[in-house]
């Protein structure tokens, strides 16, 4: 009940605007968005790079409502990769984004957004980096794995997320997780319809380990997007069972979100990439986390009454 009542919030007009337009808010939200501009990112990129992390950046932009604008977003994204090269950090930060803010959703949408990501993918190629598609509502996700397999034809390190609360996703990893592979295998952040995923948490864990499985029997490179210390111990047993070292798999976790055990594990040699998204629009991110974890909605409720 209480996930499902904020990931209703995340959908409502009213309340984005009510949230956006209070100044108080966009303070206690930066704890989980790194600010508003590339330069924003770009500190928070630093700081953990000096902790021996790595990186991926996502771009909050606005919504798409035309072509111009999904253009507008690609033009951005291009630009990102530009200053990372610049910086030198092409081997550790790599750049994430979602298809709607592509053209996704618009007139022609799944072939408009093919083409933009195939813009990115292909700088990023250029750069020395790499992509990953972010996956969103169940409608779009079919779409999603269609536009992955077709860009890997040319560009076969192409990330993609798949989300483990939903009943297709361990097939989905098999189909995904070939040679040269990047599968970022999370829980889930959107609410599918019932008969489409899993709706227990126990359930959902199961399918998160059976993911697991494939992926580290697979040939590709499984991005393990948890917080969850089971998750992250069976992970650990599972690389151990089919050989693969540190450098074999990585963590992924939430800029703002456990930073002590993401610390930790980068002493145990792990490899940890920390996704970290900036942008104006913020109000849809930051209301999946609340709903990810009851402490957050503390954390929320304690900073704006400090304020």
């Amino acid at each position: 009940m209480y996930r499902a009542f904020f990931l209703a919030l995340a959908r409502s007009e009213t309340v984005r605007r009510l949230l956006m337009a209070n100044p108080l808010t966009s303070r206690v939200v930066r704890h989980f968005v790194a600010g508003s501009s590339w330069v924003d990112a770009a500190s928070t990129v630093e700081t953990l790079l000096d902790k021996g992390m790595k990186a991926t950046v996502d771009y909050l932009g606005y919504e798409i409502h035309s072509v111009e604008h999904a253009d507008a977003v690609v033009v951005q994204y291009l630009d990102f990769l530009d200053q990372i090269k610049k910086r030198g950090w092409e081997k550790d930060v790599e750049v994430s984004v979602k298809l709607s803010a592509l053209g996704l959703g618009l007139r022609d949408g799944e072939k408009l957004a093919a083409k933009n990501a195939e813009r990115i993918a292909q700088k990023a190629g250029e750069v020395g980096t790499t992509l990953t598609i972010d996956m969103e509502g169940l409608p779009t996700v079919a779409k999603a794995i269609r536009i992955v397999k077709e860009l890997r034809k040319k560009h076969p390190h192409l990330g993609c997320l798949v989300q483990a609360n939903l009943r297709r996703t361990e097939e989905d990893c098999r189909s995904l997780s070939g040679p040269g592979s990047r599968i970022r295998l999370s829980k889930g952040a959107y609410r599918p319809p019932t008969q489409a995923s899993y709706t227990d948490k126990h359930d959902v864990d199961l399918s998160f380990i059976r993911c697991m499985k494939v992926l580290m029997e697979g040939e590709g490179m499984p991005l393990l997007a948890t917080h969850d210390p089971v998750m992250i111990d069976i992970a650990q047993e599972l690389a151990a069972h089919n050989n693969r070292g540190l450098d074999d798999f990585e963590f992924q976790m939430l800029y703002g979100v456990r930073t002590f055990e993401q610390e930790r594990l980068v002493d145990l040699g792990h490899t940890v990439r920390v996704y970290i998204p900036f942008g104006d629009n913020w109000y849809s991110y930051f209301i999946r986390r609340i709903a990810e974890r009851p402490a957050n909605f503390f954390f929320f409720l304690r900073g704006m009454i400090s304020r």
